[in-house]
């Protein structure tokens, strides 16, 4: 006996069905449908995330930085009892939960007592309306 006289003793071959026969009308592939064709794969499901994504037209991804937390001036007298306004006091009161969060005072609303304000980020027509009311912004 020689290497090319060896054969594998359970080698099954798979069944190939669809081919005429004694089988009759589907060939024992069942009904319509995407198995029942010749030739068919399943679409992968990466192809469908794919075609979700947008092509083209400037992308945009989402900035990693956190929007400051936005306070209106005429929130300010129901928010403090004493005058002054620090990150400090912000977080004692429960607005603001991190020191490294950023805070920004908007111009909603009216001031009627004097602030004095630190470390906390003015916007121009808020700044117009705590120094007309007689308060301070360091």
């Amino acid at each position: 006996m020689q290497i090319h006289q060896l054969k594998s003793l359970n080698k099954r071959k798979t069944k190939r069905i669809g081919r005429g026969g004694k089988r009759g009308t589907y060939s024992g592939r069942g009904q319509k449908g995407q198995k029942s064709r010749s030739g068919h794969r399943i679409r992968p499901a990466e192809r469908d995330l794919f075609s979700k994504l947008p092509k083209l037209r400037g992308v945009k991804n989402k900035s990693l930085r956190l929007k400051p937390v936005v306070i209106n001036v005429g929130d300010l007298e129901k928010i403090l009892d004493n005058n002054s306004l620090n990150k400090k006091i912000l977080i004692e009161k429960g607005i603001v939960k991190r020191m490294s969060r950023e805070v920004k005072l908007t111009g909603n609303g009216e001031v009627k007592k004097a602030f004095t304000i630190e470390d906390v980020k003015v916007s121009k027509t808020a700044r117009e309306k705590i120094e007309k009311a007689g308060g301070t912004i360091k």
